[in-house]
């Protein structure tokens, strides 16, 4: 199953192991079990630090479980990790052989510290980008703390268990056999919810810092250049973000950055973060910003409140907050999302394998969900708003040449219906004749756009009443001392190379609006 490249890259990896590993399979006659042989062995081949054997009796079949000679570890894969998942198994056996992860040392020992009886079940896709993020989390935390039971679960090879709890979005996160989280997570996230002191503590860091000269808002390409370029300067910058790459981790193609002529978001995410780290840079990962309250207001310096109650405070911002994903807006879609309701084809298309779909939106996103599903699904129908598709003509050409996709365009969706615990259908008005139509369907793809994640400024300084923040041709906004770059401005084109164009040009206007600017004196403490 794994290529002569890939046996190659795999056996270099494993050359880090240095405790012996066992993996016991859970096998029987079928193909799929065969197949998870197959690529056991090819494993177990590539190490003498590993050995398989093939007499499990687990009652998930197919399955495997690593387990580390002399510790006491449960982590299982129901799956054949193989597409997005195999850097996951990758990661899980150099943890189970004995290699350092790479988190900080803090995290490792908030998992060796948890108490309880933990049983996590991961339902995953091999082709979702967000599942690793997940898989890897909870893998980690059963490698290192023996109290913590973790089963790594594909969707497409355990369909009857899908169906059986009506799973319908990937990643789904169930402990103690209760759903306890649907959608990414990373393991510093799953541990604040586990670990219900970690808020006041990680506030209490925050705290502690001092102001920054340039503190960057959002991780994404705008952020992420920003950083950089502000780093280069010699000056004090940070950079606080929810997750490292942005909208960027939910694209799976990207072939429009100039000397890049392929790669995936999610490695692009990570290329950001290794390049992001080689400079002086102070990174507050995994944090959200609540309210931004200028230094007009508090004298001295620009503050952040976040979500934890912490504070942190600069002499210049560079905003970069980025968007995600725009809602409809009708009646069904909150009360369904999830439960047949999606919003990421990749991650969640093979669950609606052989099902009837329906995608909103016709311009490249959706027309492109169309297609990928398409090779998935039995049917998929297509609505857009307009007159016409707004794709590129080659998408569009592509989507007309499916024998199983039906395209309505002037199609107003105006419900999402349901039985009360998944959706069974999509209403809408066609805008031509004004007639009603109800296609009855099981899953909906919604494809029509972005919005800014602006919400915290709001009152502070000047957003569009599409929530844009409002810039000049330097990023300069209505705040002295606060700029902003990418998909949350005002510029057009939202594009991964524009938006880091864009950040670079904030980061140097930051850097000119230091020099001209006398350092804070003092600071204004109000109630």
């Amino acid at each position: 199953m794994l290529d002569a490249g890939l046996k190659q890259q795999l056996a270099a990896y494993l050359q880090h192991v240095t405790q012996a590993i066992e993996i016991v399979a859970t096998l029987d006659d079928t193909e799929s079990s065969r197949e998870m042989h197959g690529f056991l062995q090819e494993i177990a081949a590539l190490s003498d630090k590993i050995s398989l054997r093939t007499d499990g009796q687990d009652a998930r079949c197919p399955s495997f479980s690593l387990q580390r000679s002399g510790a006491q570890t449960s982590l299982r894969f129901a799956a054949i990790p193989l597409g997005h998942e195999f850097t996951s198994l990758v990661l899980a056996l150099l943890w189970s052989g004995g290699h350092p992860p790479k988190v900080e040392p803090e995290v490792l020992e908030q998992i060796k510290a948890l108490d309880g009886d933990y049983r996590f079940e991961v339902y995953m896709s091999l082709s979702c980008h967000n599942c690793p993020d997940v898989v890897q989390a909870v893998a980690l935390m059963a490698v290192y703390n023996p109290k913590i039971q973790v089963v790594i679960i594909d969707g497409g090879l355990c369909q009857d268990e899908v169906k059986a709890r009506d799973i319908m979005a990937v990643p789904a996160l169930y402990l103690n056999g209760q759903l306890y989280y649907s959608g990414r997570i990373s393991v510093e996230e799953l541990l604040a919810k586990l670990d219900t002191g970690s808020a006041a503590r990680e506030a209490a860091r925050l705290d502690a810092l001092e102001p920054f000269d340039v503190l960057v808002v959002g991780a994404g390409p705008a952020g992420s250049a920003a950083a950089i370029y502000a780093a280069r300067k010699g000056i004090r910058t940070g950079i606080v973000a929810e997750r490292f790459g942005g909208q960027v981790n939910d694209t799976l193609a990207i072939e429009n950055f100039i000397s890049v002529p392929h790669t995936e978001g999610p490695k692009f995410a990570a290329a950001l973060e290794q390049h992001v780290r080689a400079y002086d840079i102070d990174i507050l990962n995994r944090q959200q910003v609540a309210q931004l309250i200028p230094a007009a207001q508090v004298g001295g310096f620009h503050t952040l409140k976040m979500e934890n109650g912490g504070v942190l405070k600069a002499r210049s911002l560079v905003l970069a907050p980025g968007a995600r994903w725009r809602n409809v807006g009708v009646a069904g879609e909150q009360e369904y999302r999830n439960k047949g309701v999606a919003y990421c084809p990749h991650c969640d298309g093979p669950l609606f394998k052989g099902k009837r779909v329906a995608v909103i939106g016709g311009g490249n996103s959706g027309i492109e969900a169309a297609i990928d599903l398409a090779g998935i699904v039995a049917h998929v129908t297509v609505l857009e708003f307009a007159d016409q598709l707004r794709a590129d003509a080659v998408l569009i050409a592509k989507l007309k040449s499916l024998p199983n996709v039906t395209l309505h365009t002037q199609a107003q969706t105006t419900e999402l219906t349901g039985d009360g615990a998944k959706l069974n259908g999509i209403t809408y008005t066609d805008r031509a004749t004004g007639s009603s139509h109800h296609i009855e369907l099981e899953g909906v793809f919604v494809q029509i756009g972005l919005v800014p994640n602006t919400e915290f400024l709001k009152g502070a300084l000047e957003l569009t009443r599409y929530g844009e923040i409002v810039i000049d041709e330097k990023c300069h906004t209505s705040l002295p001392g606060v700029f902003a770059a990418g998909d949350a401005t005002t510029v057009p084109y939202k594009q991964i190379i524009i938006a880091s164009g864009e950040g670079a040009k904030a980061a140097l206007s930051a850097f000119d609006y230091l020099i001209r600017t006398p350092q804070p004196q003092s600071e204004v403490v109000t109630a």
